[in-house]
């Protein structure tokens, strides 16, 4: 019979109360009573053990159907959410607009754990926290209008179905992350004839794939046809010298070599990407967001699981096995429902994604205090499990892919106004036309690297955590009356297309920027900016130093009168005049980090190296953990993090099956 924990405790302790007894020669009624305590509690022990145990135990709710609301990552989530008298009985989804693929199939995860577990107990699904957490208030909202106990939910534990089982499974090849790498390198192994066994810690096939524009393949078939044809040897050597020659020259050639191959080869898949000329760049437009995660698991069903490979998801990978002579032998991993998979392997491949989502790690490596624009789930567990199988940790590691700027403003505002109006701040962080200090009030660069994401992003965090968008009552005034074109914007803010999407029929210089004060003052508000009646009043709203600011506003006045700025050099068509009088706003634009950047370093077959330099015997990556071959300390491109990752999923897979089945 199993005793209740404690059990032995309390024997230990009942045998010490009668060898007491037996020294004295007699049994207190003190000593009996203490005993009966300890009984009691032993008791209650046991009945609250049962209580947890038992899923609708003390649980009670006013039978009905309630509407409960929060927010998710993309807005707002309303659920139906149906009880009886001691049960949720369901949860149905009234709407949500949350990332096709990510989002939605967080809350489905998400509802299914609590329908069966009667808990709100639940983590959160890794690469959707945003919209795991706004699933789980929208229920407790739920449960609150039912009289239901919110707190006695989230304090039920939740018991895994199979802990402690474990099974032993066994392939020629297994590939570790199911995004546009881990696929690539899983589909492409298993053209080679190898089986592979493909592993993703979240529900989701395509990782950051599915939050992602375009990727850059050169001289595909597709660009050669549009008439755009790069000069391979001359791309080469500018890569190269603009990364301060810190880089592998034939890693950069062989992506620059062989990523046009890579567009066919996914057009062939059923992949198909579309050509765009960006500015003179070869850019490859990834299909519709719906489709993108559909088509992917339709690759892996027609390469992998047709060759007597699997495709397991929600399970993630806790260590790599070694043998006696160090060589990479298997993957020990994890299930969601508790069950222990030991995978035996001739090789495996690292296609994790990077840490950008562990901000210590981040900070530490790099000093970035920014947003984390990338997966949640990418916290550096690949990283970590290969350098402790003996991989080297890269002499440039620490780089990260910084892209994009943000405006803190935008989602507080997204719930009061319309997406054109709550997008205001954010894109005047994209123009060139305002004055931009850093957080102690001193001007830092020459506003116009805003018109290049990669320039924008890394001289913003080169300055600090955030940096301050100075607009004055005169140029709101302006953008009130006649839109960006009332501030000479030179062209439309240089903001990724799914920023615009939902208000594409407004996004024009001409469109008059209505209600802006107002906004303005929301934005301050709601803790998301600042205003000041004067210089002086600004700065010390918003925490700068109140004479370094002074003198940076007044230089900054002066190049405005002169039209030459002797600071930065920025054009005089820029310097769009600033009035005198207040109020002023100071917008809040922070970096967002779309992924690190490497983290194992990698030769052209896609091998791990270690300290040595040699490669680690049965170990490979692909995608951002291998992609800091390509760059000094960070990332500089457009599409290239999107097309290496296909890229060298496509060629590292081939190489970890081809040893593979020569080892067999």
């Amino acid at each position: 019979m199993k005793r209740k924990p404690g059990f032995k405790f309390l024997m230990i302790s009942l045998c010490l109360v009668l060898m007491v007894s037996m020294f004295s020669g007699c049994s207190s009624d003190s000593t009996k009573q203490d005993a009966a305590n300890q009984q009691t509690e032993q008791n209650q022990t046991s009945k609250e053990q049962d209580t947890a145990d038992s899923p609708s135990a003390e649980l009670t709710f006013k039978p009905g159907t309630y509407t409960g609301e929060a927010k998710g990552k993309e807005g707002a989530l309303k659920l139906e959410v149906t009880f009886t008298e001691h049960e949720i009985a369901d949860i149905k989804v009234v709407s949500q607009g949350e990332t096709a693929g990510i989002g939605d199939a967080a809350i489905e995860s998400l509802k299914e754990q609590i329908l069966s577990g009667q808990t709100l107990a639940v983590d959160a699904v890794s690469g959707a926290s945003q919209t795991s957490e706004g699933l789980i208030a929208a229920v407790e909202d739920a449960v609150s209008q039912a009289g239901g106990d919110v707190e006695a939910l989230k304090n039920r534990a939740v018991k895994k179905e199979n802990e402690g089982k474990v099974e032993q499974l066994e392939a020629d090849v297994v590939v570790v992350g199911a995004g546009a790498s881990g696929v690539s390198a899983a589909v492409s192994a298993a053209d080679q004839g190898a089986k592979v066994i493909l592993i993703e810690k979240t529900a989701t096939i395509g990782g950051a794939s599915n939050l992602s524009w375009a990727g850059k393949f050169y001289n595909s078939s597709a660009s050669i046809s549009d008439g755009l044809k790069v000069e391979v040897e001359k791309e080469i050597a500018e890569w190269i010298y603009n990364n301060h020659w810190r880089v592998d020259a034939a890693a950069i050639r062989q992506y620059v070599t062989q990523s046009g191959e890579t567009y066919d080869w996914l057009a062939k898949k059923g992949y198909q990407t579309t050509f765009l000329n960006f500015a003179g760049e070869p850019l490859h437009v990834l299909p519709s967001y719906e489709d993108r995660q559909p088509l992917l698991r339709a690759m892996l069903h027609a390469s992998v699981e047709q060759n007597g490979g699997q495709v397991i998801t929600e399970t993630t990978a806790k260590e790599l096995i070694t043998n006696e002579s160090g060589a990479v032998t298997g993957v020990i991993a994890e299930q969601s429902d508790g069950t222990k998979l030991n995978i035996a392997a001739k090789t495996v491949v690292m296609a994790t994604g990077g840490y950008a989502a562990n901000k210590e790690m981040v900070k530490e490596a790099f000093g970035f205090e920014g947003v984390n624009g990338g997966l949640g789930q990418n916290i550096g567990e690949g990283l970590k499990m290969a350098w402790a199988a003996g991989a080297k940790v890269p002499d440039n590691f620490g780089g990260q892919m910084l892209h994009q700027t943000l405006a803190r403003a935008t989602d507080k505002l997204k719930e009061q106004y319309s997406a054109f109006e709550a997008s205001y701040p954010l894109m005047l962080t994209y123009l060139p036309n305002f004055m931009n200090v850093g957080p102690s009030g001193a001007r830092f660069r020459d506003e116009a690297a805003t018109l290049e994401a990669v320039a924008a992003a890394n001289t913003s965090a080169f300055n600090g955590p955030h940096h301050l968008v100075i607009v004055s009552q005169s140029q709101l005034d302006a953008l009130t009356k006649k839109g960006m074109n009332g501030v000479h914007a030179p062209k439309l803010p240089g903001m990724p297309p799914e920023f615009y999407a939902a208000f594409q029929e407004q996004f024009k210089l001409d469109t008059p920027w209505t209600n802006a004060q107002q906004i303005f003052d929301k934005m301050v508000e709601n803790g998301d900016g600042y205003k000041g009646n004067t210089i002086e009043e600004l700065a010390k709203n918003a925490g700068m130093d109140v004479e370094v600011f002074s003198k940076a506003y007044n230089n900054y006045q002066a190049a405005i009168k002169n039209g030459v700025d002797t600071e930065f050099g920025k054009a005089k068509e820029y310097l769009e005049p600033m009035s005198g009088n207040g109020p002023y706003y100071a917008i809040i634009a922070e970096v967002n980090n779309l992924g690190s950047v490497g983290g194992l370093l990698v030769n052209t077959e896609f091998q791990v190296l270690n300290d040595q330099r040699v490669p680690v015997k049965g170990l490979y990556a692909v995608g951002l953990e291998s992609e800091g071959v390509l760059f000094n300390d960070t990332y500089v491109g457009n599409g290239v993090g999107i097309g290496y990752s296909f890229t060298s999923g496509r060629l590292g897979g081939e190489r970890a099956a081809s040893e593979a089945l020569t080892a067999k």
